[in-house]
């Protein structure tokens, strides 16, 4: 019998950019490193900030998908610190992704952007977030990045 994925919305992570730095061509493709200047995650059971630098180093492949490598670090409204990362996927037809890179409006809908953030934290009261797994589904927004974040029950 197959199972049936279920989950709980855990928040919505808002990531705020401060720079974009193009490094160009790599041997693993086309390297642009984004720099966080901010943001929070805001859920039922967590209300945090994001702590000013972390980033994201996002590989552009041949096959016109764009993959973010993203470090940040959460502090939450009682002073817990909890460490994030994850890696993605961003995939659309070329047009939709030139109009990303401009940084225009585009209807979510119109392309894939999804992410697996795993959390560490010392913190007893967010201890849970260390034994769990969680995707996202995001959005670009102009100087932003949003994703829904859900627990995999």
């Amino acid at each position: 019998m197959m199972s049936t994925l279920k989950s709980d919305y855990l928040g919505t992570l808002s990531i705020e950019l401060a720079a974009s730095h193009m490094v160009g061509e790599i041997p693993r493709g086309r390297l642009r490193v984004d720099v966080f200047k901010g943001g929070s995650l805001k859920g039922p059971r967590i209300k945090a900030r994001i702590l000013a630098g972390g980033s994201d180093s996002l590989i552009g492949t041949a096959d016109g998908a764009v993959r973010p490598d993203v470090r940040l670090t959460l502090e939450t409204d009682d002073g817990a610190l909890i460490y994030v990362h994850y890696r993605g996927v961003r995939h659309a037809s070329s047009e939709v992704m030139q109009r990303l890179a401009r940084e225009e409006a585009v209807d979510p809908g119109e392309y894939y952007l999804r992410n697996a953030p795993f959390f560490e934290t010392a913190s007893e009261k967010y201890d849970w977030l260390n034994r769990i797994v969680a995707v996202g589904i995001g959005r670009r927004e102009p100087g932003r990045a949003v994703y829904d974040l859900f627990e995999i029950l």
